[in-house]
């Protein structure tokens, strides 16, 4: 729970969920149609890429420190 590491990864999960969430979700977005399913996709389309950079940043210190990468 490094800070670096926590606001990196809220940084990149707002842009890249941001982006995909244009994607997957832009035209019922401008169609006003935004049911409470869609909105849960959303929240969780923002939660993928919080995951793989807080992974991805984990690993990177681990490899500097000297410690064993971790297992997925």
């Amino acid at each position: 729970m490094q800070r670096s590491i926590v606001i990196r990864a809220l940084k990149t999960a707002a842009v890249v969920g941001c982006v995909l969430i244009a994607i997957n979700h832009g035209e019922a977005l401008l169609r006003g149609d935004v049911s409470a399913g869609r909105v849960a996709q959303m929240v969780l389309t923002f939660a993928v890429p919080y995951a793989v950079s807080t992974t991805s940043s984990v690993a990177a210190v681990r490899q500097r420190e000297g410690e064993a990468p971790a297992e997925p």
